[in-house]
């Protein structure tokens, strides 16, 4: 019976090692870097536990024995003296560890990925730069970035204080208001590996997800061209219906499709959703269904988004997610 509970222990404990969102199961240098300080951080506090222990466990087991006053002092002083000089010497070497591994989460090449992560109650958004720092198109809650390319991600926060964590790829960085900090992830195999915000940051802090989508340079390349071009034209008349329907109502306000009239700000942008994996920021997988579950009641859904109730005949929903659908 003990023996089946210790390996049911260790296998739930080693279950927790991996994963697409593992701080244990690196893929990127700066996560590779923060695992090693992790280790040697637990290595460290292991051994001066067993010492403390064992020291513990030897004064209390040992023998008393009358001795000279003097000669016990001058045994103290020196033993007092050892762990304060082995303390300042393993805080300063842990220091020097934890000081090293921090550069290297910034360290960043020149030809690297720029993007700009705008976090928000609650969804995340890239902007995409080009060589002359231009915005070339954005996404939602979905970051794609080249294997074996370094991404130097600027982290904007546009109401409250979110945190971007990716355990997989890199260490965990705060967006504040008012302020840029800069991340620099690379994944070094292809992959899809979960972020999640990592500061309280409301009613759905814990629905604020992303993704990020490693791929090798082709395809990288193959979709970065694909999502700069504008939104394709309906093919059927169901989704041509729901285009009209989209520029005619108040969609068109928060949301961009850029080649159509749609050019609001306020909402993530629109123009290639049919082609992401998850919407609502990890929420739903993007299929017609769950598209029109959102645009039907979004508050039910994830209560106190942004997003209002738009009144919409069935007829119009079915065109509208008809036509969301299929900006691939």
């Amino acid at each position: 019976m003990i023996k089946a509970l210790i390996i049911a222990v260790l296998v739930v404990s080693v279950a927790g090692c991996s994963g697409n969102q593992s701080a244990l199961d690196v893929h990127g240098q700066s996560a590779v870097a923060l695992k090693q300080l992790i280790v040697i951080m637990v290595i460290a506090c292991a051994i001066i536990w067993l010492l403390v222990s064992g020291f513990l466990v030897w004064a209390v087991a040992r023998r008393r024995e009358v001795r000279d006053d003097e000669v016990t002092k001058r045994k103290m002083t020196v033993g007092v003296q050892s762990a304060a000089i082995a303390t300042v010497i393993i805080v300063a070497g842990l220091t020097m560890i934890s000081f090293y591994t921090t550069r290297l989460l910034n360290s960043a090449a020149d030809d690297a990925v720029v993007v700009t992560v705008k976090g928000q109650q609650w969804w995340w958004q890239f902007v995409y730069k080009q060589d002359q720092n231009q915005a070339l198109f954005q996404t939602a809650n979905e970051l794609h970035i080249p294997v074996g390319r370094d991404v130097r991600l600027e982290l904007e926060s546009i109401d409250v204080i979110h945190s971007f964590w990716v355990p997989s790829l890199a260490g965990k960085l705060d967006l504040i208001p008012g302020r840029k900090n800069i991340l620099t992830m690379r994944a070094d195999r292809p992959g899809i590996y979960r972020g999640q915000c990592a500061e309280f940051c409301g009613l759905q802090h814990s629905h604020m997800a992303l993704m990020v989508i490693a791929e090798e340079k082709a395809d990288y390349e193959r979709w970065r061209m694909s999502q700069a071009a504008p939104a394709r034209e309906p093919t059927s008349d169901e989704a041509l219906a729901g285009k009209d329907v989209f520029t005619a109502r108040q969609c068109a306000a928060c949301h961009t499709i850029r080649g159509t009239p749609a050019v609001g700000t306020s909402g993530p942008d629109l123009t290639h959703v049919g082609a992401r994996q998850m919407i609502g920021a990890g929420l739903l997988e993007t299929t017609r269904g769950s598209l029109a579950a959102w645009i039907a009641d979004p508050q039910t859904l994830k209560p106190g988004n942004n997003m209002p109730l738009v009144p919409l005949t069935s007829d119009e929903l079915r065109q509208v997610s008809a036509y969301l659908e299929g900006l691939k």
